[in-house]
C-alpha cells in the first residue's frame, strides 16, 4: 500500500455499526467499509454545498414545507447531475487506488448506493438547513 491509500484509509472514520458478513453481496461490502465512511467523514463538506446549492438556486428551499423541503432534498441528489457529479467527484477523490479499480467494476450500481447514502445523510440533517437569518436571530 502506498502513502496516498495508508493515509486515506488512516483517517477514516470507523463506523461500529457496519456489518461485514461473508454472504454479503460485493456492492454491500463496498458500501460498508468504502463508502460509508468517506460520506461521514465529508458529512460537514456535503452539508456545506447543499447551503451553497441553495443560495445558487434563489433560496426557494427556505419558502418550503418540510415535506416539501425533503422532497427538494431528494430530488437534488437524484435528478440533478452537476450536483451528483460534484458529490461523487468528492467521493470518489477520496478512494484509494484499489478501491477506484473496484467501483469501476460496477460504478452504476455503486453510484445509486453512493447517492442514498448521501442522500439519507441530507435528510438527516435538515434542521441544519434554515434561513440563515433565522439563526442569526436566536
Amino acid at each position: 500500500m502506498n502513502d496516498r491509500d495508508f493515509n486515506l484509509k488512516n483517517c477514516r472514520p470507523i463506523i461500529s455499526t457496519a456489518r461485514i458478513t461473508d454472504d454479503m453481496s460485493f456492492d454491500e461490502r463496498f458500501q460498508n467499509i468504502t463508502l460509508r465512511p468517506i460520506v461521514k467523514q465529508q458529512h460537514d463538506l456535503f452539508v456545506l454545498v447543499f447551503k451553497n446549492y441553495i443560495a445558487k438556486h434563489k433560496n426557494v428551499f427556505y419558502d418550503l414545507s418540510l415535506e416539501k423541503r425533503l422532497d427538494y432534498i431528494e430530488n437534488t441528489v437524484h435528478k440533478d447531475m452537476k450536483f451528483r457529479n460534484s458529490v461523487k467527484g468528492m467521493i470518489i477523490g477520496l478512494f484509494t487506488l484499489e478501491e477506484y479499480e473496484l467501483y469501476i467494476t460496477n460504478s452504476s450500481s455503486l453510484n445509486k448506493r453512493m447517492m442514498n447514502i448521501v442522500k439519507e445523510r441530507l435528510l438527516s440533517s435538515i434542521q441544519v438547513f434554515e434561513r440563515p437569518e433565522v439563526l442569526t436571530a436566536v
